[in-house]
């Protein structure tokens, strides 16, 4: 049996340290919410449109020249699959990326534009971490999970470090809550060991609050059996790891479920207000703070983790969020 090393804090500065030569800071935008100041990190804004070419980087560059020449598979709707695609390209890896049928087209043609192989899967009755498994046996490759592996967890973590150094900056000292969307919980997980004086929140769409309901239960418990449809293809994830259920949990974690129609209005918010462009997933965590699930204090951290919309669905969104 293989022992899985836990993430830590040191890891997570590692890979803040990584990131920071390759790639800039994004951006720390600040707005006034029920009279207090709120930072929002804006992931959106990375190269390829979202956090997850954090953990990617920090995974890839850990691989020894032998695991680079045999290549790496992964499984995601999309931005995972486009950070292993960028990290892959510039580190000269092969890169396979196991995709559901439905995944949004501009996240799939974002993809194959960095240079990965998508194979197809149905999300309703194949299992997409078998599959990959099984590709990665089969050629000899390293799976790289979208947030069950330490690196990754460390890698997402370098976003709170880089939010804490910029907040340092401005003088508003260090985050007192970090608001994060959460899927698998490899981002909130890295959060919770980057910033760790500060209460960590954890949102979800509606339906698919698994990490919502294990921290509130104290073990996992998995998404049901029939969850409703939900805008956040980024975050439909059935069911979260030991190993980010386990970091959020002893740090006390807590977690929040948001509306369709609220993710729709933070949308619009964000794009009238920030002048961003936000997914869905992306802007759980922002939809949290304008419904008044999160009470706004000083030292507010919002998370707006990914902008990979395709583009019919997000006029649509802000159409349906202007008419409410």
């Amino acid at each position: 049996m293989t022992i899985q090393r836990q993430p830590t804090r040191a890891g997570v500065r590692d890979a803040a340290a990584k990131l920071a030569r390759v790639v800039p800071p994004t951006p720390l935008y600040t707005a006034e919410i029920r009279g207090r100041t709120v930072f929002m990190k804006a992931e959106s804004l990375q190269p390829m449109g979202a956090f997850k070419l954090r953990g990617a980087w920090h995974r890839l560059t850990a691989l020894d020249e032998d695991q680079r020449r045999r290549g790496v598979v992964a499984f995601s709707s999309g931005n995972h699959a486009q950070g292993v695609a960028w990290a892959a390209k510039r580190l000269g890896i092969a890169a396979t990326i196991v995709m559901p049928a439905d995944a949004p087209r501009a996240k799939r043609e974002g993809t194959l534009a960095l240079g990965a192989e998508v194979v197809d899967y149905d999300r309703k009755t194949q299992s997409r971490e078998a599959i990959a498994a099984a590709l990665a046996e089969a050629r000899g490759a390293v799976l790289v999970p979208s947030f069950d592996d330490p690196w990754i967890i460390e890698g997402q973590g370098s976003c709170g470090v880089e939010a804490a150094a910029q907040m340092q900056a401005l003088g508003a000292g260090a985050p007192v809550q970090a608001v994060v969307p959460c899927g698998g919980g490899g981002l909130s997980a890295g959060m919770a060991l980057a910033l760790p004086d500060a209460r960590i929140i954890v949102v979800e769409p509606e339906g698919w609050d698994d990490m919502r309901r294990s921290l509130e239960a104290g073990w996992i418990e998995p998404v049901g059996d029939a969850p409703p449809p939900t805008a956040c293809d980024a975050l439909q994830t059935p069911r979260v790891s030991p190993l980010t259920f386990d970091v959020l949990s002893r740090r006390g974690a807590e977690g929040l479920a948001v509306s369709e129609a609220a993710i729709r209005r933070a949308q619009a918010w964000a794009a009238e207000r920030l002048r961003l462009v936000v997914e869905p997933g992306g802007a759980v965590a922002l939809a949290a703070v304008l419904t008044g699930q999160v009470t706004p204090a000083d030292g507010t951290l919002v998370v707006l983790s990914g902008g990979n919309v395709d583009l019919a669905a997000y006029a649509r969104a802000l159409a349906e969020a202007g008419a409410a």
